[in-house]
């Protein structure tokens, strides 16, 4: 039987993954076998980088964690080894580094996901991790604004030219 200590640090762990849970706007659960010390450094320096949140917590304390909520769903895929990230203001930071990780590293692999306490299929999982980066969605967003006006300019700079220009007799 657990020490009193023992327990109490264990319900304290698991109140400290429902509260990150429950103020991200995203996260995902990934089995993280077979990685490497480094690449796993490497990997958590950048979803750091990134504003997300990424530690490994027994599968057991996450059950708990999400018991009675929307996610309970997800204790389906709490087997093995599992690290969860999250993220309290960008929905895709998490998902798309850690699908990029995936990719590179065939044991690493994304098991469930959630967006705004509610859980997400492995395809929209994908989904949400193929999507570009906040900064490039909104320098998209910026240049579709910009070619209109950069546009007329031209064509206004053109006029002005070609009135400038002087008269071929």
């Amino acid at each position: 039987m657990p020490s009193a200590s023992v327990l109490e640090q264990k319900k304290q762990i698991v109140a400290e993954v429902a509260d990150r849970i429950n103020n991200s706007v995203a996260g995902v659960l990934v089995d993280y076998k077979g990685i490497s010390v480094a690449d796993d450094t490497a990997l958590r320096k950048e979803l750091r980088e990134a504003g997300v949140e990424y530690s490994v917590v027994k599968n057991t304390l996450i059950k708990l964690a999400i018991n009675g909520t929307a996610l309970e769903s997800m204790s389906e895929v709490l087997d093995g080894t599992t690290a969860i990230a999250t993220s309290k203001d960008d929905y895709v930071a998490a998902a798309r580094i850690l699908n990029n990780y995936a990719k590179d590293h065939e044991n690493f692999k994304l098991k469930a996901g959630y967006l705004d306490g509610q859980a997400i299929s492995m395809d929209k999982l994908t989904e949400l991790a193929n999507l570009p980066s906040r900064e490039t969605l909104l320098s998209m967003v910026a240049n579709v604004f910009s070619a209109p006006i950069a546009g007329f300019a031209r064509a206004v700079q053109a006029i002005a030219d070609k009135a400038e220009a002087p008269a071929e007799a």
